[in-house]
């Protein structure tokens, strides 16, 4: 029976990665056309769009702005996620999966819906809409991906580490700042990694509270109505689909090189607790 399941899901996942890359790889190939238009035949090959994108300095402030953005977004995203994964975790509080729930809720909300009511928000207390409006509503969206990457992280340590640091007289800001920030900074690399990422590239909430100055999504769309111009897009399209997987695999490395540098840990002190457990089994102590 598993002989037969195999070839299915040897295809399915080939069909899936083709999906998943070939118009990645149809990016590439369009993205060094000589011509204006995405179709074949090709009208040779050439790297001046890359070039013309560089010298757009509309375009490159536009990345500015969604580099801000994504930069103090996820910032913001990374301290909230990381102060209610550890107050979820190591405190009694009630409520907790009421507000677990809440905090996750943006996961299952359209962005449609929430631009929506954040720019009616903002608009009943008088807020233009820029930059700023922007950033919150990406840390907003941002929260539960680092809500949930840094309790992933904090669950895998037992909390007797934070326990004995305080039996030994330490206070629990140096607790926090010695024991528990250092055991949980892989988490929250990978963390801020993935809410700069999914500020980066998010289009449909930054429509509606975006203001004068465009972040690099909003640019991009307006851009295509422009003939000439689409061919620089596909370019920065092709450097951003880059940098955004750069990231995710970084994000996934850190999580990983941490985990199994906590394992190490974890083997280190128990081989070095064996040789006291088994001299206190042969004295019967």
């Amino acid at each position: 029976m598993p002989r037969r399941v195999i070839p299915f899901l040897s295809l399915y996942y080939l069909g899936l990665l083709f999906l998943l890359y070939f118009p990645i790889g149809v990016l590439v190939l369009f993205s060094v056309n000589d011509g204006t238009t995405l179709a074949f035949p090709l009208r040779g090959l050439t790297l001046h769009w890359y070039q013309d994108m560089l010298g757009n300095q509309v375009l490159l402030n536009a990345v500015r702005n969604s580099a801000l953005v994504a930069l103090f977004s996820s910032l913001g995203s990374t301290t909230l996620g990381s102060a209610a994964a550890i107050g979820v975790l190591r405190f009694d509080i009630r409520g907790k999966l009421a507000f677990v729930a809440l905090a996750l809720m943006p996961l299952l909300v359209p962005f449609l819906i929430l631009g929506v009511a954040l720019l009616i928000l903002f608009a009943a207390f008088d807020i233009p809409r820029s930059l700023l409006t922007v950033g919150i509503g990406h840390t907003v969206v941002s929260l539960p991906y680092t809500l949930l990457i840094v309790m992933a992280r904090l669950v895998g340590f037992p909390s007797n580490l934070e326990e004995a640091a305080e039996d030994l007289g330490a206070s629990y800001a140096y607790t926090l700042r010695r024991v528990i920030l250092p055991l949980i900074a892989p988490g929250m690399l990978a963390a801020w990694l993935v809410a700069f990422t999914v500020s980066f590239d998010e289009f449909v909430l930054t429509s509606f509270l975006i203001g004068r100055d465009p972040t690099l999504p909003v640019f991009i769309v307006g851009q295509l109505r422009f003939a000439n111009r689409f061919p620089q897009v596909v370019a920065l399209a092709m450097i951003v689909m880059l940098v955004s997987l750069t990231l995710v695999v970084i994000a996934e490395w850190v999580q990983r090189a941490g985990s199994a540098a906590s394992l190490g840990r974890r083997a280190t002190e128990a081989a070095a607790a064996a040789p006291v457990s088994l001299a206190a089994v042969q004295t019967g102590t």
